[in-house]
């Protein structure tokens, strides 16, 4: 044989070999697929700035996750997959979301959340289940962190459905807690808005004042539309004819900020016992005139007093250092590193091992603890409850947005009292 043409007949099986071997190499480094998160949210429209505040929170949490190497999974190239955060905008309207919602499926989304109005949120629920049982080859899950309407974990609750958030019976329990020890409160304004959260707000408002409080007077009691009025003046003006020394309500977003600007505009003193007073725009919006007299339920507040929060809170602030940007919420936190939990456990991320293994879902935080009942997923954690004051008195650290005001802790329910029974009976595949 030829000693020059066997070196060449080898060099090229080499070559060969070797351009056969580019695709498997190419194919070897590709990244594996995201696990797809669409958030369902108003990102434009009167209410664009809760939209904007949730997606902070669940883009640091996301991150969190990707840093620590993603979710892991058998079978997958590197061991595990990163989560990435898709954003829908809802416009504040219930077809816009429903119309969102096929848009995140047709991408390929299989894990819906969503939170800001519970109208919405049943609307959703609603569709996720019909398209679940339409085409279980597409079949999503719903991880709810703000959609408080009672009904959502009793009657109308769902195998696909999990809420991260305390419902408003929860809340209104925490708020009557502090309420019951206000021997000076004898007139109440209740108001709210005209949907399903606001009608059962005021609702339990009204049961629960009678059960603990039969001594106080309703001098008020009415819903307005949802996201339309722009002067609250009007209402203001009611609320001090009425004579009364507080107001309940469940209102949220702008909603909340026009009404207790236009109160304290008007002269009102008196308090108000509010889910959601102690973040976007109401602190600043209420002022001095709300110290010692803004009450606020929360999962979390800036101000628990303990190592683990307050790292929580400045590792926040850390990556958003813009007052308009504070705003951050421990359960958001923990729904994320549930659905880690779960996918893990799961060793899947079909929708139905993921949430039987969501079912189960224990997790800690930065101190903060949290599970979800199976019966209802009805997420059980501790609430607090806290009341307005300026930033650098005893038990206010830290201020909220920039404003010089903060909430002092005064009230901390741990979870077995939070819990309240649920009438739910769940159909699960």
């Amino acid at each position: 044989m030829n000693p020059p043409f066997n070196l060449r007949r080898e060099a090229l099986k080499f070559a060969a070999l070797a351009l056969c071997a580019r695709p498997f190499a190419a194919l070897a480094q590709t990244p594996p697929a995201p696990i797809r998160l669409a958030l369902i949210e108003s990102m434009s429209g009167p209410f664009a700035n809760t939209g904007e505040a949730v997606f902070r929170n669940l883009l640091w949490a996301v991150e969190r996750v990707n840093a620590r190497g993603g979710v892991k999974l058998p079978g997958v190239p590197g061991g595990a997959r990163p989560l990435q955060l898709d954003r829908y905008d809802s416009k504040g309207q219930n077809e816009e979301a429903l119309s969102a919602l096929r848009a995140a499926l047709d991408d390929g989304a299989r894990i819906v959340l969503q939170g800001n109005s519970s109208a919405t949120a049943a609307a959703l629920v609603d569709a996720i289940d019909k398209n679940n049982e339409r085409d279980p080859s597409r079949r999503a899950i719903f991880l709810n962190y703000a959609a408080v309407d009672p009904s959502l974990t009793n009657e109308r609750c769902s195998f696909w459905h999990f809420r991260f958030d305390a419902h408003a019976d929860m809340r209104m329990a925490a708020l009557m807690d502090v309420v019951k020890d206000d021997a000076t409160l004898k007139r109440v304004y209740l108001i709210g808005q005209d949907y399903s959260f606001g009608q059962a707000v005021l609702r339990e408002a009204r049961r629960q004042l009678g059960a603990q409080r039969p001594d106080v007077e309703i001098v008020g009691d009415e819903l307005h539309p949802m996201g339309k009025v722009k002067d609250f003046a009007p209402y203001a003006t009611k609320i001090i004819a009425s004579g009364a020394q507080a107001v309940v309500t469940g209102n949220w977003g702008n909603d909340l900020t026009l009404l207790v600007k236009a109160a304290r505009e008007a002269g009102f003193n008196g308090s108000f016992y509010t889910f959601y007073g102690n973040a976007l725009g109401a602190p600043a919006a209420i002022g001095d005139a709300g110290i010692g007299r803004v009450v606020a339920v929360a999962d979390w507040l800036p101000n628990v007093q303990t190592a683990q929060s307050e790292a929580f809170y400045r590792a926040f602030r850390a990556r958003f250092p813009k007052p308009s940007d504070d705003y951050v919420h421990m359960r958001l936190q923990l729904m994320i590193e549930a659905l880690v939990q779960a996918v893990e456990r799961a060793g899947s991320v079909e929708a139905v091992p993921v949430a039987r293994a969501l079912e189960q879902a224990d997790v800690s935080l930065y101190g903060q603890r949290g599970r979800m009942r199976a019966a209802d997923h009805q997420f059980q954690q501790q609430l607090v409850v806290g009341v307005m004051d300026r930033q650098g008195r005893p038990g206010v650290q830290f201020d909220v947005e920039g404003s010089g005001y903060g909430f002092r802790v005064v009230k901390t329910i741990a979870p077995e009292r939070a819990e309240l029974p649920t009438s739910c009976k769940m159909k699960k595949p």
